[in-house]
C-alpha cells in the first residue's frame, strides 16, 4: 500500500520515492492523500502523488469498505452523509467517526478528494475543455470545481493545466483515454483471464490482450477498451455518449479490474497458510475481481451454476439493447432488472428463476450496490427457487464481499476468514 509523506514545515505531502529530503521529526504519514489534504497539505509538484493509486487497504473494517464502494457508484453525488450511512444501517455520526478513524477523513472528505484528483488526471491526460473537466469529475458546478481545486491544489484548473508535461497527454485516434493506476504487484494477466472465462456474449469480449464491453448511461450506448499500460497502471478507452459524470464510468471500470481495493492485510494473512501461501507466492498480484453491472453479474451467475451458458447468449440477444457496429462480437448492453423483468419470457426453470431475480432486484428487495453484508446478500439470492449457495457466494464476491467463498461445503475454508475471496482467486487460477 503507498504511503504519503507530509512535511510539516512545508505544508506538503509527497508519494514514495519523491526526491525531498525532510528531517524525519518534521515527517507524518497518511494512509490516502484526501487524509493528508483534511490536515491541511497540499499535493506535491514534483511527485505528484494524485497520479498514484488512492486505493482503500483491506486493513479497514468491512463496513468502511462497503461505504467506499457506495460513495465509488456516486450515492454522494445526489445524497448526503446521513442517506450513506442509513443505506449501511448507522447513524452520520457513527459514520463519521469511523472514517475518521480508520481513513482519516470524513466520508464527504473523502468524495470531494476523488474527484479533485480524478479532475487533476483529466486535466493532465486528456484534451477535455476546463468546463468538460468539471462536470466529467462530478463536480455540479465550475463554482464548486474551482474552488476545490484552489484549496486541494492550491491552483486555478487553468494554471494546472499549463503545468501538465510533455509525456502526460495521451493522444487518442477517437474515445477518450485514461490512466488508471494501481500500486504494484498487479496480475493483469490472471485478470484477463478471468474476464474471458467470465465474459457475457454479446456483451464482453477479449480480444488480443484488450477487454472490451457495452455499457449504457441512460439509455444511450458507449464502450469501453481495457488494456495493458506502464508498470504502475492499465489504459481505459471510454466511447461515451457525453463526458459529465466520466468519473463513475472510470471508477466502475477500476472496481471491475480489482483496482479500487489493494489485498494489504489478506496477502499478509494468507500468506502463512499452508495451502494458499504457496499460491500467493506464484501469483503475488492476484486481485479478486468486481462488477461493472451487479445485475448482469448476479444473471449470468445464475445461469452458468445451471450450466446454461447458451441461455445466456439467447437472452441477451431477446431482451438486450442492440448497439450497432461495434465489431468484437459486441452486439447488445445487457438489459436492466425491469426491462427483463417485464419483456423476458422464455419457458423453463432458470428462466423462472431469472424473473423472480429481477422482479426482487427491479422492486428494490434485493439490493445489488455493494452495500449490504455477506450473511444477508446471500439470504436474499438464495430465498428465490434455483439460485444457489454457490451462485450467490459468486455474485458477493464479485460485489466485493471479502469473505464470499463460492466452492461449497466441500471445501474447509474456516482458516481463510476473512479472506475467502481471495484466497478463492487463487485456489481457482
Amino acid at each position: 500500500m503507498t504511503t504519503y509523506s507530509a512535511v510539516r514545515t512545508t505544508g506538503i505531502y509527497c508519494r514514495p520515492g519523491c526526491g525531498a529530503k525532510p528531517l524525519a521529526e518534521n515527517v507524518e504519514t497518511f494512509e490516502l492523500p484526501s487524509a493528508a489534504e483534511a490536515a491541511g497539505y497540499r499535493a506535491c509538484l514534483r511527485c505528484r502523488p494524485y497520479r498514484v493509486a488512492g486505493t482503500v487497504a483491506d486493513e479497514a473494517p468491512e463496513l468502511v469498505c462497503r461505504a467506499v464502494q457506495l460513495i465509488i457508484t456516486g450515492v454522494l453525488d445526489d445524497a448526503d452523509e446521513t442517506a450513506l450511512a442509513a443505506r449501511l444501517g448507522l447513524s452520520a455520526r457513527h459514520l463519521r467517526r469511523m472514517f475518521n478513524d480508520h481513513l482519516g477523513v470524513t466520508p464527504d472528505q473523502f468524495a470531494r478528494s476523488r474527484r479533485a484528483h480524478f479532475a487533476r488526471r483529466l486535466l493532465d491526460d486528456s484534451d477535455l475543455t476546463i468546463a468538460d473537466v468539471a462536470f466529467a469529475s462530478g463536480f455540479g458546478s465550475l463554482r464548486q470545481f474551482n474552488r476545490a481545486m484552489r484549496e486541494i491544489f492550491r491552483s486555478t484548473p487553468r494554471e494546472l493545466r499549463d503545468r501538465r508535461r510533455r509525456t502526460d497527454r495521451l493522444a487518442a485516434d477517437g474515445g477518450l483515454v485514461l490512466r488508471m493506476p494501481y500500486t504494484p504487484p498487479y496480475d493483469w494477466p490472471a485478470m484477463l483471464a478471468f474476464l474471458t472465462t467470465h465474459a457475457i456474449p454479446g456483451v464482453e469480449s477479449v480480444i488480443d490482450g484488450v477487454y472490451r464491453r457495452t455499457i449504457a448511461l441512460d439509455g444511450d450506448p458507449g464502450l469501453l477498451e481495457i488494456t495493458a499500460g506502464g508498470p504502475d497502471h492499465l489504459l481505459l478507452r471510454a466511447h461515451l455518449p457525453y463526458w459529465e459524470g466520466v468519473i463513475h464510468v472510470a471508477e466502475r471500470a477500476a472496481q471491475l479490474v480489482g483496482l479500487e481495493t489493494e489485498p494489504v492485510l489478506a496477502t499478509a494473512q494468507l500468506s502463512g497458510d499452508p495451502v494458499i501461501g504457496p499460491l500467493i507466492k506464484d501469483r503475488p498480484g492476484l486481485r479478486v475481481p468486481g462488477a461493472w453491472g451487479p445485475f448482469e453479474i448476479a444473471v449470468a451467475a445464475i445461469v452458468r451454476d445451471q450450466d446454461s451458458t447458451e441461455l445466456l447468449k439467447e437472452l441477451v440477444e431477446t431482451v438486450g439493447t442492440p448497439v450497432a457496429g461495434l465489431g468484437h462480437g459486441l452486439t447488445h448492453a445487457f438489459p436492466s432488472a425491469e426491462t427483463l423483468a417485464s419483456r423476458y419470457d422464455q419457458p423453463g426453470r432458470v428462466s423462472d428463476t431469472l424473473r423472480a431475480l429481477a422482479n426482487e432486484v427491479a422492486a428494490g428487495n434485493i439490493k445489488l450496490d455493494g452495500g449490504e453484508p455477506l450473511e444477508t446478500l446471500v439470504l436474499s439470492l438464495t430465498c428465490i427457487d434455483g439460485i444457489s449457495d454457490i451462485a450467490a457466494h459468486h455474485i458477493a464476491l464479485r460485489l466485493g464481499a471479502r469473505d464470499a467463498f463460492p466452492a461449497g461445503p466441500a471445501t474447509d475454508s474456516e482458516a481463510w476468514r476473512p479472506w475467502r475471496a481471495l484466497a478463492y482467486l487463487h485456489l481457482s487460477q
